[in-house]
């Protein structure tokens, strides 16, 4: 299975819970937080379910909440695969 990148992360984001307040299509998202992004935990469970959706991967939703960055929802998302390989 493919790891998800920040990209993806973005991609995600938008389709389920709209644009990024005050970010730029170009603007490097990595490190900030959803918070400042604009997004809340209701965001992150929508996101969660199309993670689930287009790459089979089940978030758990106690996991989902602890996440702060884009960065940090790739690695949690690239980790649960590794861990189900």
């Amino acid at each position: 299975m493919a790891q998800i990148t920040v990209d993806d992360v973005r991609r995600i984001l938008v389709a389920c819970a709209g644009d990024m307040e005050g970010v730029g299509p170009d603007t490097d998202i990595t490190h900030l937080t959803f918070e400042d992004l604009g997004y809340d935990s209701l965001a992150l469970m929508e996101s969660a379910a199309q993670i689930k959706q287009e790459f089979g991967v089940v978030v758990p939703d106690d996991e989902i909440t602890k996440v702060t960055t884009p960065q940090e929802l790739a690695n949690l998302v690239n980790g649960l695969v590794a861990r189900a390989a």
